[in-house]
């Protein structure tokens, strides 16, 4: 006999799948939730790890600029220093310039030539002087030229103030009738043992002798047999040595070549 199932099988099962369907999409749900808590956990520990970088960068950052500061400080200090040393050895080496300065003008200044003012502004200097013709200013420039503490001489004014130039003054001075010719010239101070740019100290030439003055020359030496000249004095003879009164002694009477007794 055939049986016949008169039960909803039918909703019974639909009833299961739903419980299996809902079970999996539970368990869906909570794979889901643990995934994205592990994901925000990772991504969570990158960042908190790199704020630690950066903040550690940061406190880096700001040591470093405190050194960059200091070294700046130390730089400037530096500069005053170099500054203050190079003043220093300025003055050391231009001490003794002043003193050089009117030694040459002394020693470089000719004959036929007479200054009547100096005056600096500066490494400038001003000559103002009269002299007898164009020729004693130009010796005196060449003079100056070969110092070697003055340099670079410009001739700005020459010009003759003869005594008929001078008809209004009331009296006409000696000077200005033996010096008619005034002049100004400018000159270049200049340092000659001041070290150039690779540290070496130039020797300053010996400054020129004022005049024509020149050294006699040396007297050949005479020839040994070279008879003496007519007039001359013959040289005297030395004269002889003095008889000593030291007695001499007799060397003693030897016995050779006598018979023996």
């Amino acid at each position: 006999m055939a049986r016949i199932n008169l039960l909803p099988w039918r909703a019974e099962r639909r009833a299961n799948r739903q419980k299996e369907f809902y079970g999996m999409l539970g368990l869906a749900a909570a794979g889901g939730l643990v995934l994205s808590f592990l994901i925000w956990f990772h991504y969570s520990q990158q960042i908190s790890g790199q704020n630690t970088r950066n903040q550690f960068l940061q406190a880096e950052i700001q040591k470093v600029e405190g050194k960059i500061k200091e070294i700046e400080a130390l730089d400037k200090q530096k500069d005053r220093l170099l500054a203050r040393k190079k003043v220093i050895e300025q003055l050391q080496a231009n001490r003794s310039q002043m003193v050089h300065l009117f030694d040459s003008l002394v020693r470089t200044i000719p004959d036929g030539v007479a200054l009547s003012s100096i005056k600096q502004e500066g490494e400038i200097l001003t000559l103002e002087g009269r002299a007898q013709s164009n020729a004693r200013v130009s010796n005196y420039m060449r003079n100056l030229e070969g110092s070697g503490w003055m340099t670079n001489p410009d001739l700005s004014i020459i010009e003759a103030k003869a005594e008929e130039k001078a008809a209004g003054a009331a009296v006409v001075t000696p000077t200005a009738r033996a010096l008619p010719y005034a002049f100004t010239l400018q000159v270049k101070l200049a340092n000659p043992n001041a070290p150039d740019a690779e540290g070496n100290v130039a020797v300053p030439p010996a400054p020129p002798v004022s005049g024509n003055v020149t050294a006699p020359p040396a007297p050949a030496p005479a020839p040994a047999n070279a008879a003496p000249a007519p007039g001359a004095t013959p040289p005297a003879a030395a004269p002889a040595a003095a008889p000593s009164n030291t007695p001499v002694e007799k060397p003693a009477p030897t016995n050779e070549g006598r018979p023996a007794s």
